[in-house]
C-alpha cells in the first residue's frame, strides 16, 4: 500500500507540522479581518441611524485586509534587508511615507461615494 504523500518539507497539517498558506488551502474569510469589527467601526463613522449595506462592508472589509496584508508586506522586506526577523513599530512609521497614498485613495473613494449617490462627484469636503 503506497504511503499518503507529504509536503516537501515533510510536515502536515494532522501532525501539527507547518504549510505554507497556499499548501493549506487557507479559507477565504481567514485571510480578512472579522466582518463585525469593519462594521463596527464603519458604524462610527455614521449617525446613530445610518446604514451599511452588507456589499459596503464586504468591500471595505477587503480592501482593509488588503491593505495591511500590502503594508506588512513592506514592513517584512524592509527587516530582509536589514538582516532582521520581527517587525517592530519602528517599521511600520517607516512606512508612513505611504500617508500620501492612503490620503489621495480615501478622496477618489469619497469622489466616487458622491458619484454614485448622483452628484457631480465633488469631494463633498
Amino acid at each position: 500500500m503506497a504511503e499518503a504523500p507529504t509536503s516537501p518539507a515533510g510536515g502536515s497539517h494532522e501532525s501539527g507540522g507547518e504549510q505554507s498558506p497556499q499548501s493549506a488551502g487557507v479559507r477565504e474569510q481567514d485571510r480578512y479581518l472579522p466582518i463585525a469589527n469593519i462594521s463596527r467601526i464603519m458604524k462610527k463613522a455614521l449617525p446613530a441611524n445610518g446604514k451599511i449595506a452588507k456589499d459596503a462592508k464586504d468591500t471595505m472589509q477587503e480592501c482593509v485586509s488588503e491593505f495591511i496584508s500590502f503594508i506588512t508586506s513592506e514592513a517584512s522586506d524592509k527587516c530582509q534587508k536589514e538582516k532582521r526577523k520581527t517587525i517592530n513599530g519602528d517599521d511600520l512609521l517607516y512606512l508612513a511615507r505611504y500617508r500620501e497614498v492612503i490620503t489621495k485613495t480615501f478622496l477618489f473613494f469619497v469622489f466616487l461615494v458622491n458619484l454614485v449617490k448622483g452628484g457631480k462627484g465633488n469631494l463633498g469636503i
